[in-house]
């Protein structure tokens, strides 16, 4: 089959290169290069471990006090507040304890099986050397601090990940540069990290191209859909790419076009910033996790890469890289010695529905057209995994992960 996968991100190119494995041919289209949106910019973490949602028990008692914290963790541009008001009040009636353990179980399912889904990938592309797996430390002030994640840790426990303890000498034996501010914390060692996602992703594109994938760079501006048949994607230019089927994976853009299938799905963007600093004379080994600052370092071959923050204020507005120098000086109150001498700040788009799962399956109404979006802040997590199944619908075959609780109609279904 000719197939058009709508979006060069992680998802996209991850989903084109399983299917590539079946013998689809491939046209991406997408105005950008590969890893140019939200898949450069992530916090590179790859995290079996990652399968709680970003909505939890009690969270919307803590929410006010972000808001009025410059340097807090959430911020909302008042104009953007009535629109996003109903997605975040879905948002906190899923952040239930009933549904904070349905959607665990879930997440837990699509991002266990993360490192087989990418090793074969990588293999191919020759780009193994880009994942490295020494575990995920998350860090505290001390035990007591850490009780008050207890409920969450222990539910991630439940679900089969593995949480070692560590007291400030095993921590700072792992981790000597953590001295002074962190004296306890659980040591995820299932989990791992890109050295540099931007290369992760452009590694399997470029092996995609060069197995026969082809790129229209250009805008899909509407899904040509007869009954329950897609045609073609109609591009910006006023053409139309005929093809056999189409896999929806353009991130925090995905919305409108999945319109065009039947579907109304409540995507919104979380906008992330992050800061990469190239010689930040500070030496981790893997990726730190500070849980009561919410900020994710991650040592990469491109610099330290210190991420965390959420805004809220839509896919138009301009960037405020206020939130990305508030990372910083986070950074500084961690490790005084931080060196930020060169420092690249960035914004991106992360693609979030409100129960914190993405959307992965067959669009009800059109029976060649796929959806593989919203995977929110696991993206690099959940790549490859959708890729696969993705892979498995297309062709017929069972899929290895359940994914009714995915299922592209969960939210509303337009009248065909």
């Amino acid at each position: 089959m000719h197939l058009a996968v709508i979006g060069t991100g992680v998802v996209g190119v991850c989903t084109a290169a399983w299917l590539l494995r079946d013998g689809h041919r491939i046209t991406f289209v997408d105005p950008n290069g590969p890893a140019e949106a939200c898949s450069f910019g992530n916090a590179g973490s790859i995290s079996p471990s990652a399968c709680l949602p970003v909505g939890m028990p009690g969270m919307w008692r803590r929410v006010p006090g972000w808001l009025l914290d410059d340097d807090g963790p959430l911020t909302i541009r008042p104009a953007y507040l009535p629109r996003v008001m109903p997605w975040l009040a879905r948002f906190l009636r899923h952040s239930r304890p009933s549904e904070v353990r349905r959607i665990a179980g879930a997440m837990r399912a699509l991002l266990a099986p993360v490192f087989d889904c990418y090793e074969p990938l990588l293999q191919r592309a020759g780009a193994s050397g880009l994942l490295r797996r020494e575990g995920c430390l998350y860090v505290y002030s001390s035990r007591q601090a850490a009780a008050r994640w207890q409920w969450g840790m222990d539910l991630r426990r439940a679900l089969g990940v593995e949480l070692r303890e560590m007291d400030e000498d095993a921590l700072l034996a792992l981790e000597p540069d953590l001295r002074g501010r962190f004296r306890y914390g659980l040591l995820a060692p299932d989990n791992g990290a890109a050295t540099d996602p931007a290369a992760l992703v452009r590694a399997l594109y470029d092996r995609a191209v060069m197995d026969g994938a082809a790129h229209l760079r250009m805008r899909a501006t509407r899904l040509d859909r007869r009954g329950n048949r897609l045609e073609g994607v109609m591009l910006h230019n006023g053409e139309r790419l005929d093809v056999d089927g189409v896999v929806l994976a353009a991130g925090a853009w995905s919305a409108r076009l999945a319109g065009d299938l039947g579907l109304r799905v409540p995507l919104e963007t979380q906008r992330g910033y992050h800061a990469t600093l190239p010689r930040p004379n500070v030496s981790l080994t893997r990726t730190v996790m500070a849980v009561e600052e919410n900020i994710m370092i991650n040592p990469m071959s491109v610099g330290l890469r210190l991420a965390g923050t959420v805004e809220f204020a839509g896919l138009d507005a301009p960037p405020r890289y206020e939130r990305a120098e508030a990372l910083l000086r986070r950074g500084r109150e961690l490790f005084p010695h931080l060196d930020t001498t060169g420092k690249r700040l960035w914004m991106g788009h992360r693609p979030c529905l409100p129960d914190s799962m993405p959307v992965v399956g067959r669009a009800p109404l059109v029976e060649n057209a796929w959806l593989g979006f919203g995977h929110g802040h696991v993206g690099m997590c959940g790549g490859a995994s959708t890729g696969r199944e993705i892979a498995h619908l297309v062709a017929g075959r069972p899929t290895e992960i359940d994914l009714h609780p995915f299922r592209p109609d969960r939210f509303h279904l337009l009248a065909a």
